[in-house]
């Protein structure tokens, strides 16, 4: 039996490692790795959104270009998908397939790999960070789900996404501003470097009212932050917390992803190995080397 890794392509094994992700040598090592009876025509109707799809809008000028292109030479590069109870789940190619529908097709052609959800999230924020296809809200919201989920510090997502920590740090701390200013945000009515300096603030008003005062006032960021620093504004505390992880555990976690190709956590005199389905358990078996006769 093939592992999971092996069949999905060495674009994979990046989820599980401290290797930077890059969803287009993602795509390119499945299609690399299937075979032409790999391939097979789905009908448009029976595929949805991967769930954890953080872009909700897409750009209509540029879905009617790739639909006027599909129109003419047909979908040059095959979907990647996952079988779901009812159809199936578009892991990567989303917006091939709005514009295969845009252009009157009925099917399309695609891969079907079996994932994780935790695979389905993390590729698909990734897809749209590394494609610019995020606002920044949405890119600070799917980097917050990703520590989450993956359970990574900043530093480690840093290197994942192929970020620097400090970008890593400042869009996070977005998430930290009044409504309001993230509108302002998105609207480019204040500057990310604003955001950065306001998102120091603790009180909630005295924001809302600095960010009202750059636009009136056209502020430089240099200007706020005089500002800032001149007046009583209160500022955030904040508590650098230490890994007290064991280096030996993360040494071990790192070393037992790459071989088994699933999230393993070592903590706490634990080992804990995930899985999503009898037959992932019965391939991490095979991988360990474990026979369990259950007749």
């Amino acid at each position: 039996m093939e592992t999971k890794r092996r069949a999905l392509g060495r674009g994979l094994e990046q989820l599980f490692s401290n290797e930077a992700f890059n969803i287009d040598d993602f795509e390119k090592s499945i299609v690399e790795a299937s075979s032409r009876e790999d391939v097979v025509q789905i009908n448009l109707s029976e595929l949805r959104s991967n769930p954890y799809q953080p872009r909700k809008v897409f750009d209509q000028e540029k879905l009617d270009e790739l639909a006027s292109s599909i129109k003419e030479h047909g979908v040059i590069e095959p979907i990647i998908v996952k079988k779901s109870i009812k159809g199936y789940e578009i892991i990567a190619g989303e917006r091939r397939t709005l514009a295969a529908k845009k252009a009157g097709l009925e099917t399309i052609p695609a891969i079907v790999r079996d994932l994780t959800d935790d695979d389905m999230m993390t590729i698909a924020i990734l897809e749209n960070i590394q494609r610019e296809d995020l606002n920044v809200i949405e890119e600070a919201m799917g980097y917050k789900s990703m520590i989450s989920t993956m359970h990574l510090t900043q530093e480690e997502l840093a290197n994942k996404i192929g970020k620097s920590r400090s970008h890593v740090t400042n869009i996070l701390g977005i998430l930290s501003l009044p409504k309001k200013v993230q509108d302002m945000i998105l609207s480019n009515d204040i500057s990310m470097g604003h955001a950065r300096s306001l998102s120091k603030l603790n009180d909630s008003d005295k924001i809302i009212s600095l960010a009202e005062m750059v636009v009136k006032d056209n502020l430089s960021v240099r200007e706020l932050e005089n500002i800032i620093n001149e007046g009583n504004f209160e500022k955030k505390v904040t508590i650098k917390k230490k890994d007290i992880k064991n280096p030996r555990y993360r040494l071990v976690e790192n070393v037992m992803r790459e071989r088994i190709g699933t999230m393993v956590k070592v903590n706490k005199n634990n080992v804990v190995i995930p899985f999503d389905s009898e037959k992932d358990l019965e391939r991490i078996l095979e991988i360990l080397n474990i026979q369990i006769d259950m007749d």
